[in-house]
């Protein structure tokens, strides 16, 4: 249940260094800043980036990086590993909890950090080859933080199927970057708050959170990841709009436990909600990839770059592990 911890800190990275980086983009094609001073030949831009490596941009990434990640360690060992006991290093299995969900979202964030990570490299005006791996290792670099305090951490544990789907989440970046140098499929989260009976908003509250923000980040009924094609990058030369895709969802609901519905409340009162059955749902729908639509603001396009991490709402077909097939006029 640490994942909320990770998404908040990561993801508020994400949106921060997106603008920062949107911004430092439109400047560049302008005018260079006083720090990051270039030669006549650096200043060439290819795509608002360097065509060859700026020293100092180097060293102010790198630097970036660095800074974050001991930065991250520190505050995230001192906000909540601190309040846990300690042990010697050890390792957890809980790839059978919550219906792997939330090993999509550890997919998704590294997805995410991979994303923002590789267009700071590329801003420095490295290589874009050497750019994209680099950008992968900084995004598996920042998830490790989590895992190995909780390989620390009586509580839990190190888990290697969080790592395994942290680092296929900077994979799933990386080779198609490396192979079709587009983001032909895109990793994208959707959120739709889960019905709780009223007498189990209690169980919600304490496993997910009281607030609309803590559970978008970790409430698992309520969460659905995708992904998300771009259909014209595929069929390429077709008249098929450039910004039209299709998604493939995954989710699930019914979970008041990471792999049953028993518990004991902070009482000692045992609760068995074994009549509750724990579903798997699988989706088809339509989705928009925004980057891909045409703008002239700079702001616009930066904030496409950041809405894209989320799937827009559409109608869906839904499989569900019943077997049980239905529409959805709209699913969030």
């Amino acid at each position: 249940m640490r994942l909320d911890v990770k998404k908040t800190f990561f993801i508020s990275c994400f949106v921060l260094l997106s603008f920062v980086n949107g911004l430092q983009a439109q400047v560049s094609d302008s005018t260079s800043l006083p720090l990051l001073e270039t030669t006549p030949e650096q200043s060439q831009i290819i795509h608002g980036y360097p065509s060859s490596p700026v020293k100092k941009r180097v060293l102010v990434v790198s630097a970036a990086n660095l800074t974050l990640w001991t930065a991250s360690f520190i505050a995230l060992n001192k906000s909540w590993y601190a309040n846990y006991p300690r042990s010697s290093f050890h390792f957890f299995n809980d790839n059978a909890e919550w219906n792997q969900v939330d090993k999509a979202g550890h997919l998704w964030t590294n997805y995410l950090v991979t994303r923002l990570s590789t267009e700071m490299w590329k801003w420095t005006g490295l290589p874009e080859k050497k750019a994209v791996i680099l950008g992968g290792v900084s995004g598996v670099a920042y998830q490790s933080i989590i895992e190995i305090q909780d390989g620390f951490s009586k509580e839990w544990g190190f888990s290697w199927g969080d790592m395994a789907f942290n680092v296929a989440g900077a994979a799933a970046f990386v080779t198609q970057e490396l192979g079709w140098k587009d983001q032909r499929i895109q990793v994208k989260l959707s959120y739709w708050p889960y019905d709780y009976p009223t007498n189990l908003v209690p169980r919600r509250n304490q496993l997910f959170g009281k607030s609309t923000h803590e559970r978008i980040l970790k409430d698992y009924n309520s969460q659905t990841y995708w992904a998300s094609a771009n259909l014209s990058s595929f069929f390429q030369g077709s008249s098929i709009p450039k910004w039209l895709n299709v998604a493939v969802g995954y989710g699930a609901d019914g979970m008041y436990g990471g792999r049953k519905n028993t518990w004991t409340d902070k009482n000692g009162a045992y609760f068995d909600r074994a009549d509750i059955p724990r579903f798997r749902r699988f989706y088809l729908s339509p989705d928009v990839d925004l980057t891909k639509i045409k703008t002239n603001s700079g702001v616009l396009k930066v904030v496409f770059y950041v809405l894209n991490m989320v799937k827009v709402p559409a109608p869906a077909l839904e499989l569900n592990s019943t077997g049980k097939l239905q529409f959805h006029f709209m699913k969030f």
